[in-house]
């Protein structure tokens, strides 16, 4: 059963964060910039912070009572390049820890790691700051101390490649994280780092039905769960797990094949026993199915407030668009999804005078009058064909009759198209193999 109440409160009441240490989190960052910012070394080269990883993507959980888990941090040093330091990234990393050691406050509470210099906070939390830097051209970089080098990166494009990800399952993914996480935690029988989980879970969610695949916390779990024990089943050496934002950047370094194997083998079991407790029929028994999995948290609400409240928070069928006059939906396409693959839409907006190009979820939109090249890059096997579909958004396209929204297949891995209406629009791909979609991917795109 879905039990969706029982779901809402073992997130609020185990699972989550609560508010009084996010709030003591947002302090703490607070204080440790004031004393970065007064800093008369590093202070003058400060240009300010982003949130990344958990944090900016609200998949934070509490640490599991009765175990030494600390909740963790990340944010961004915004840095002036200093071009002394070229040579040698990791002055950077230097002048950071330099200046922490130099704070009565913080010198006994600091770590240089290899791409960041942590402030521990004992028994509590950890924050990781990472000094992040912008090249001439926009490339970001930071620091890769033990390899003395620049790492590509794009916090802000991951943060915006979560949102599109996790609006797709009517904001039921952070939670789905945030599950997966605490069960990687109570249970210990898996190790991954958040960043990949992230990764992974994100990119399973595919582009079909899903206002039925997602319709709450219970329903969007055992789809994610399955699809990834599919995925892993059809690799089982370790691929190159890359940066949705910034394919060209892999976190390979954080994991290896062990840990890999073990995560794999885990999960296939825990979709079987989720699969289980989701088509049980009789209450008590799903229940104790769901409790098996994640504890004594899984139970109903407390009071019929609180049930009212869970009942409200579960998010409603997204109402349907109002279709475009050619409009087609996959799911009317007489195809069947399979999944099991991976599909990834990378969209590079040409600059106007024929100078390169840059990717779209890092430049954020594309102005009016530009070129898009969108290319699809799968794990599937060939052959298979691939499906395209256009759909745009507003006042402008509407007068225009620009809406589109056909479903074309047979456009090969590249499509290029041309901006011409301001809005938020996207686009979608699937991959289809032997009349069976084992791939897609959705990517937003904002015109001005």
């Amino acid at each position: 059963m879905k039990l969706n109440g029982h779901f809402t409160t073992l997130l609020k009441g185990t699972v989550n964060l609560n508010q009084t240490r996010l709030d003591q989190l947002d302090g703490r960052v607070t204080a440790i910039m004031n004393f970065l910012n007064s800093d008369s070394i590093l202070g003058p080269l400060i240009l300010g912070t982003t949130r990344q990883g958990s944090w900016a993507h609200r998949t934070i959980i509490k640490p599991v009572a009765g175990k030494k888990d600390e909740f963790d941090a990340d944010f961004l040093l915004n840095l002036t390049i200093v071009e002394a330091w070229t040579p040698t990234p990791s002055e950077y990393l230097n002048a950071l820890y330099a200046a922490l050691k130099r704070s009565s406050t913080y010198k006994s509470m600091v770590v240089k790691k290899n791409r960041c210099v942590r402030i521990n906070y004992t028994g509590d939390c950890h924050v990781d700051i990472v000094p992040h830097l912008v090249q001439p051209g926009g490339l970001q970089v930071i620091v890769n101390s033990e390899e003395e080098k620049f790492e590509e990166t794009d916090p802000e494009g991951y943060t915006e490649w979560m949102k599109e990800k996790d609006s797709l399952t009517g904001g039921n993914l952070r939670k789905v994280i945030r599950l997966v996480k605490y069960l990687r935690d109570s249970k210990d029988t898996f190790s991954i780092p958040s960043v990949i989980l992230t990764a992974l879970l994100g990119e399973r969610v595919q582009v079909y039905d899903t206002d039925n695949r997602y319709s709450g916390v219970a329903t969007t779990l055992v789809h994610l769960i399955e699809d990834l024990a599919t995925w892993l089943a059809l690799n089982p050496q370790m691929p190159i797990i890359a940066d949705p934002s910034c394919p060209q950047t892999s976190f390979n370094h954080r994991w290896d094949q062990d840990r890999y194997t073990n995560f794999a083998k885990h999960i296939q079991s825990y979709a079987t026993r989720m699969r289980t407790a989701l088509d049980e029929q009789d209450k008590d028994k799903s229940i104790k199915l769901w409790q098996d999995l994640f504890g004594d948290g899984f139970r109903a609400p407390a009071t019929t407030t609180e049930a009212s409240l869970a009942k409200a928070e579960q998010p409603a069928l997204r109402e349907a668009a109002t279709r475009a006059p050619s409009e087609k939906f996959i799911e009317e396409m007489g195809l069947r999804l399979a999944g099991g693959r991976r599909a990834r839409i990378e969209a590079r907006v040409a600059n106007p005078i024929g100078t390169g190009s840059a990717d779209l979820r890092r430049t954020g939109f594309a102005p009016v009058g530009r070129d898009i090249y969108f290319t699809v890059t799968t794990d599937a096997p060939q052959p298979y064909e691939i499906w395209w579909k256009i759909r745009n958004h507003g006042p402008d396209a509407e007068n225009a009759q620009g809406l589109r929204g056909e479903i074309k297949p047979g456009r090969g891995t590249r499509i290029h198209e041309r901006t011409k209406y301001r809005g938020r629009h996207y686009v979608e791909v699937w991959i289809v193999k032997d009349g069976k979609i084992v791939a897609s991917d959705h990517h937003d795109v904002v015109i001005r």
